[in-house]
């Protein structure tokens, strides 16, 4: 009799013998979509770095010493 293995919270381990062959359709599927994925982190990236100006969050940090003057 086969020993089943099973990971730290009860779910039985699927074994490499057990997996079904992928089709066509599936891995251009999945190169597709890691595809799509890469090229939005990618523009997220690029447009964050173009649009990036250093003073943005100055007028923050005089808020936040004007309220720490009025509570102190």
């Amino acid at each position: 009799m086969e020993r089943t293995g099973f990971e730290p919270f009860g779910e039985p381990l699927v074994s490499a013998t057990d997996s079904q062959p992928q089709s066509r359709a599936s891995k251009l599927l999945l190169r597709a979509g890691t595809g799509v994925f890469w090229t939005l982190v990618a523009g997220i990236v690029l447009a964050r770095a173009a649009f990036f100006e250093p003073g943005v969050y100055d007028s923050f940090s005089h808020v936040a010493s004007l309220a720490k003057n009025l509570l102190f």
